[in-house]
């Protein structure tokens, strides 16, 4: 796609003010990991149940009138779906999203129950950008990427404003460290805008670590051939956009990867310590901290970002199975 502008700190605050404006801060929890106070951002208690509705909201009330008579569409595992969906229903906006044919089954089902229309396609042999694209310009719809746009980028920021806020209405003090699970750079780019005296620090499965490579390069490295199997859905972007790896690289942000058992092993102790449904791919930074892989340190912001689990796969992590 064409990028008209750059995110920027200025557009965080617009959106967190939009987002105020129409949903409660996620909670903040303040739990002890490593013998160290750490500030955990439930975002998995948004009402679709990750971050994503926040991005979407910023980028669908930018639209033009026209726009919106022309709807939108948008391509996502599951988070970013239901985001659109939710954000589109409430401006009365028709919404199309090209989602995996093997995506969790309650990610689909929530999105088609908002109201969008759900396109499948093969995770394995399709692109679900070229299959976006063509039915945005066959329908004139706006095309809503899941991070490569400023507004979503900008939107997904709109957590660390608010996370600054609360962690120093709580005496915790202003972030100074955000470790943050990584897709395409989204969130971590609006984090890295909205907060900008803290480090930040991404986190990805095993394997589909691309923008941890990308930055230590200083050159954007695609997902390699043959990626493992993950259960981290949302996290599976196999190239990051050269709009996220920009502003992540500008602020020297680093990043490290997590096994699918240290993965469960965070699944359960936020269900343990937390009371959290917390998926795979929202856990993966809580367990770089757990593991060690991330040292704890003073001021230090981790966000859950997504809670959407298939149930049965869900019991079986509690159960202990795989560990």
């Amino acid at each position: 796609m064409t990028i008209m502008r750059q995110p920027t700190r200025a557009g965080v605050r617009d959106a967190a003010a939009k987002v105020a404006a129409v949903l409660p801060p996620a909670p903040i929890f303040y739990r002890e990991i490593n013998g160290m106070d750490v500030a955990l951002k439930a975002e998995c208690l948004q009402p679709v149940g990750a971050f994503k509705v926040r991005g979407a909201w910023h980028r669908l009330t930018a639209l033009s009138d026209e726009s919106r008579q022309r709807g939108v569409v948008a391509f996502s595992s599951g988070n970013h779906a239901q985001g659109i969906a939710w954000a589109a229903k409430r401006l009365g906006i028709a919404a199309t999203v090209v989602m995996p044919s093997d995506a969790p089954a309650a990610k689909r089902e929530s999105t088609l129950a908002l109201g969008a229309e759900v396109v499948p396609y093969d995770r394995a042999t399709e692109s679900r950008e070229a299959i976006a694209a063509r039915l945005a310009e066959a329908r004139g719809a706006t095309l809503v990427p899941s991070f490569d746009d400023p507004w979503v980028i900008e939107g997904q920021g709109s957590a660390g404003v608010e996370a600054q806020v609360q962690m120093i209405a709580a005496g915790f003090g202003a972030p100074r460290h955000v470790v943050v699970p990584c897709g395409g750079g989204g969130l971590a780019a609006g984090l890295a805008l909205a907060l900008p005296e803290a480090r930040v620090t991404v986190v990805e499965p095993e394997g589909w670590d691309d923008m941890r490579r990308s930055l230590e390069a200083s050159w954007i490295e695609p997902v390699g051939d043959a990626p493992p199997p993950t259960a981290c859905d949302a996290l599976q972007t196999t190239r990051v956009s050269p709009l996220t790896f920009d502003v992540l690289s500008r602020r020297d942000a680093t990043g490290v990867a997590v096994s699918e058992a240290e993965v469960r092993g965070a699944q359960r102790w936020a269900a343990a310590q937390l009371r959290l449904v917390v998926e795979p791919g929202g856990a993966v930074a809580l367990a770089a901290l757990l593991a060690g892989r991330v040292a704890v340190e003073p001021g230090m912001l981790v966000i859950l970002s997504g809670g959407n689990v298939d149930m049965a796969d869900y019991a079986r992590v509690l159960a202990g199975e795989g560990a």
